[in-house]
């Protein structure tokens, strides 16, 4: 079974390289991701979300700026910046639950400042 580490190791690195299916198959089927909007139920709901974010940060120039992350047994706190054209995510943070080599929950909320249209 992997240990919280490798679950994070392995997720940060399909997220860096945008590999949408790598990253829904950390998430246990029963998972639960809670956003400012609500809360999603199930990896394939989850999957939606990193459609939308991967897509975003595929576009160039995008960038992510790691700051802090700290792990205790199976817990993670993750706090990160990005940029992307359309957005500036001014502050992020992640919280994971990690049990049984799956994530079980995600938190995530940001700061997310809109970019004016400069056409």
């Amino acid at each position: 079974m992997r240990s919280t580490e490798e679950v994070l190791a392995h997720h940060f690195q399909c997220f860096a390289s945008r590999d949408l299916d790598g990253l829904v198959a950390d998430y246990a089927p029963e998972a639960l991701f809670f956003t400012p909007d609500g809360v999603l139920r199930g990896s394939d709901a989850i999957r939606g979300v990193f459609e939308k974010l991967l897509s975003e940060l595929a576009r160039p120039g995008a960038s992510i700026t790691p700051k802090k992350r700290l792990v205790e047994g199976e817990y993670v706190y993750s706090v990160f910046t990005a940029e992307t054209p359309a957005n500036s995510y001014e502050l992020a943070n992640d919280v994971f639950v990690v049990r049984n080599g799956m994530i079980q929950m995600q938190a995530f909320t940001a700061v997310v400042r809109a970019k004016s249209d400069p056409a």
